[in-house]
């Protein structure tokens, strides 16, 4: 049976025109999955009939949700959802207020329930690897946030539970029929897949030239650390993923985004500065800063003195520009490195 949501839309046609879908047809089969999430209808370019088979060759997946808490601080929005599978898995609804005429809102998805990574500072990586998420799944969730939203959807992350690039083929594919012009048409440029850094499938990246944006976490410079920080440090090292990420501007011509988890004491000291100044020389970066949030209290986000000390540091190093991303909905479990598949709250 042929899953709706799940295919772009040539391969949708590649799948229904044995039966007498046109390319036309398979359009507006897609548009109404993914911007209604329903059937198309009679008298809509379509015979009865015609419908009629699609019907019995095709379905439409949905997911469940099966719980929602919304935060009274920042307006940010955690899901919580299940599909193909009965473990459960997270999205977040992040509200656009700087900088837009109308608000928006970006879905952060999840591709994958639980993570294989392990970060040491990430309450996801501490559930292990469960499944992969189907392209469905993935849409599905942007969908159910769709509806459930008084505005549109901006932009989708994929920062999420899950290591984007180790579920490859299904988080391309969902991006490709995210930005489909029949599907939710939203710009390339407003998805972004945020990687631990897996460097064959950066390199299919740079091989393929998607126009979505790419965010590399990086936490160290320095290999010993980032190895007690990132387990996948063993894997690629951060030597050969640095040397990707140039194979990555050099065919591009991007600037490399780099994300940095603020852990106090950890990796916010001067000599962190120096060492990502060492790292990222002669290439064009943005790093993007981020509190760390771990509820066991072993890792802690700086202080407002160590994180302008630190900012102080980048700078006479010339490592710029430097950004610092808001991690909102903490009080409800959503912030980056929260998810974990479960009901709790910030009063369990």
């Amino acid at each position: 049976m042929i899953k709706l949501k799940n295919l772009t839309v040539d391969e949708l046609y590649t799948s229904l025109n044995t039966i007498g879908v046109t390319p036309t047809i398979a359009a507006k089969l897609q548009a109404a999955a993914i911007r209604s999430d329903t059937w198309l209808s009679g008298g809509s370019g379509i015979s009865p009939r015609l419908l009629e088979r699609v019907r019995e060759n095709a379905t439409i997946p949905r997911l469940t949700i099966s719980g929602k808490f919304v935060s009274p601080k920042d307006g940010f929005a955690r899901y919580i959802f299940r599909g193909e599978g009965p473990e459960a898995f997270e999205a977040v609804r992040i509200p656009l207020r700087r900088r837009v005429t109308v608000p928006k809102f970006v879905v952060c998805v999840s591709s994958q329930v639980g993570c294989a990574i392990g970060c040491s500072f990430c309450y996801t990586g501490r559930m292990g690897f469960k499944r992969q998420l189907e392209t469905w799944e993935i849409i599905d969730q942007v969908i159910r946030v769709m509806t459930d939203s008084p505005y549109p959807i901006g932009g989708i992350v994929f920062m999420g539970m899950g290591e984007p690039l180790l579920n490859y083929e299904s988080v391309m594919r969902a991006a490709r029929i995210l930005s489909e012009s029949c599907g939710m048409a939203i710009s390339p440029k407003s998805i972004t897949i945020s990687t631990a850094g897996i460097v064959p499938a950066i390199k299919r990246f740079i091989a393929e030239k998607p126009r979505i944006n790419l965010i590399v976490s990086l936490s160290s410079a320095d290999p010993i650390q980032r190895r007690l920080l990132m387990p996948i440090e063993e894997m690629y090292s951060v030597h050969s993923l640095m040397q990707t990420l140039r194979e990555y501007h050099a065919v591009t011509g991007n600037r490399v985004n780099l994300a940095w988890p603020m852990i106090s004491g950890v990796n916010t000291r001067p000599v962190d500065a120096t060492q990502i100044a060492d790292l990222t020389h002669g290439l064009p970066i943005r790093l993007e800063l981020i509190d760390v949030n771990d509820e066991t209290g072993r890792f802690k986000p700086p202080s407002e003195h160590e994180m302008s000390e630190f900012r102080d540091a980048l700078r006479a190093n010339g490592v710029k520009p430097v950004t610092r991303r808001y991690s909102g909905g903490q009080d409800i479990h959503a912030a980056c490195g929260m998810l974990a598949g479960n009901f709790h709250t910030i009063e369990d």
